[in-house]
């Protein structure tokens, strides 16, 4: 069962303890100089980049929503936008996006946001036993299965990541 204590709890943990989800915390050191937060956690962390998810926020049509990617490779905007039955999709602005959420950037996780939000998640998460999310903030990550995220954050699943098998 997940674990939370006062360094370690988020928003995000909260929700998996309510939810009785089953997940494992992972920390490492965050370097503020990394290049980009999700390879630093794979990297800082021992694990393979493709079970290693990053979490985007993407302004499609108008409406912000959530996308989450392997950190092994970037998101394809159209086919996010295609997920959702819009027509673009565009970045949302950084700020927007850790005000909608609660998180900073680098820490932004698919769970326990502030305002929820629509959220698809890459198809290739489904094929793997437990895949790492942020933890809500730079330096934690979460371990849970695929299926749990999906339906905690009543996602949808679609090949939206460029860049990975």
């Amino acid at each position: 069962m997940g674990r939370k204590n006062g360094s370690q709890g988020t928003p995000a943990t909260a929700a998996l303890t309510a939810a009785g989800v089953p997940f494992v915390l992972h920390t490492y050191s965050h370097i503020p100089s990394a290049a980009g937060y999700g390879m630093e956690a794979a990297e800082a962390l021992g694990l393979d980049p493709l079970k290693v998810f990053k979490t985007l926020m993407v302004d499609v049509d108008g409406r912000l929503m959530v996308a989450v990617v392997p950190v092994s490779g970037n998101l394809d905007l159209k086919a996010m936008a295609a997920a959702v039955g819009g027509k673009k999709a565009t970045m949302a602005d950084p700020g927007l996006a850790q005000r909608r959420t609660g998180y900073v950037l680098g820490g932004i996780s698919p769970l326990g946001q502030r305002q929820n939000s629509p959220t698809v998640i890459d198809d290739t998460a489904m094929v793997l036993e437990s895949m790492l999310v942020s933890g809500g903030r730079r330096g934690l990550d979460i371990e849970l299965a695929p299926v749990e995220l999906v339906r905690l954050t009543n996602a949808v699943t679609a090949p939206i990541g460029t860049g990975t098998p």
